[in-house]
């Protein structure tokens, strides 16, 4: 079975260029993860990135499975994009190993309306403290692989403020996207507040 993630590494420097910095994080009993970063580039001048590079090795298992298929099964990465400078969001590098590693720790399947939470702000004095998976395909394209292996997709996160993450769990993720898109918020913002939700 080739290696996965040197095809998943050159998919985002296709789609972002190079990244300027790394860091490697290993949970027990967990593969490594790493997080990759992205500097702002290009139209987007003040959006830096972060993307997981290491949860696509393996599938995600269902977790009602009695055995984990090793080759059949979702693959995901995580995207992640702020806008650079007001905020110390390379501090969010642990939190996105966290959630990339989830799959594996938890027997979680990471798809497009789920919620994620870290329990702790995403960075330091982060108003957020969890995210939205958004729908892939706009910023890094599916990577596709040879039969039988399903495609990886790179997931967006959109930062929630945990009042924005109580909504959504009443009201389901399209409302909350849809306020959002109401409102004009700038998800990227990393010091933003929470939108009217009244």
């Amino acid at each position: 079975m080739a290696d996965v993630l040197p095809l998943v590494e050159a998919r985002l420097r296709t789609a972002l260029g190079e990244p300027d910095a790394r860091a490697a994080v290993t949970f027990l009993g967990t593969d490594r993860i790493e997080v990759l970063r992205f500097p702002a580039a290009g139209q987007e001048g003040d959006v830096v990135r972060y993307a997981t590079l290491g949860m696509s090795a393996q599938p995600m298992a269902d977790p009602t499975a009695v055995l984990a298929d090793p080759v059949k099964g979702p693959r995901a990465e995580l995207v992640l994009s702020v806008r650079a400078g007001t905020a110390d969001t390379d501090k969010v590098l642990r939190p996105l190993a966290v959630l990339a590693a989830s799959p594996q720790v938890e027997g979680v399947i990471v798809a497009p309306g789920a919620s994620l939470d870290v329990g702790e702000p995403l960075w330091p004095g982060a108003p957020f403290t969890s995210v939205l998976v958004a729908e892939p395909g706009g910023l890094v394209e599916d990577l596709e692989l040879d039969a039988p292996l399903d495609p990886v997709r790179f997931l967006p996160l959109l930062p929630m403020t945990p009042n924005e993450a109580a909504w959504k769990r009443v009201h389901g993720a399209p409302a909350l996207q849809e306020r959002w898109l109401n409102h004009g918020t700038d998800l990227r913002d990393p010091s933003r507040r929470s939108v009217p939700l009244d």
